[in-house]
């Protein structure tokens, strides 16, 4: 930050990257609402041949890791989605210029708050997309967790376009 800059300053920028977490933790609550109105736990609606629609509860983390972990572990993603949120934050006012490397952040920063959102709100994230093959289901996820894996997967591809640009260049 140059000495004409205010601290605020940093914030103007990455108000773009955090509109998108906006975005994402809109269309991830909607969607949860939505769930939550028309189905009770369990419930389902097939779709396709390998595609439903159901409710289901995960205390859990991804996977359903912790999920029977006898409640502590609300808290703990809990916390854990609030140090994402402000490492988050301070790493999009220092590179707000960084497009890819913004936008898979802000991805994680969206899906992280949605999924906090509901851990505080019901204690449980609420997942409502089953894929399936016969009888072998990925585990139920949601918006969030769509964003979140968005997120991951550009950034590792920043990082192995940003080495190339840097091998590149060394030369």
């Amino acid at each position: 930050m140059s000495n004409t800059q205010t601290p605020s300053a940093g914030f103007g920028r990455i108000w773009p990257w955090l509109l998108w977490a906006l975005v994402i933790i809109g269309i991830d609550q909607v969607t949860k609402q939505i769930i939550l109105a028309y189905y009770q736990y369990g419930d389902w609606t097939p779709i396709t041949g390998f595609f439903n629609i159901v409710r289901a509860h995960n205390t859990g983390a991804a996977f359903s890791f912790l999920a029977d972990g006898g409640g502590w572990q609300r808290w703990f993603f809990v916390g854990i989605g609030v140090v994402a949120t402000v490492l988050i934050v301070w790493q999009l006012r220092k590179n707000p210029n960084e497009k890819m490397f913004c936008l898979s952040l802000s991805s994680i920063l969206g899906g992280a708050i949605g999924n906090v959102i509901d851990r505080l709100q019901h204690g449980y994230v609420v997942d409502f997309l089953d894929f399936y093959w016969g009888t072998s289901h990925f585990p139920a996820f949601n918006v969030a967790d769509m964003a979140i894996s968005l997120g991951a997967a550009l950034l590792i591809l920043d990082e192995v376009l940003r080495a190339k640009r840097a091998k590149a260049q060394a030369k």
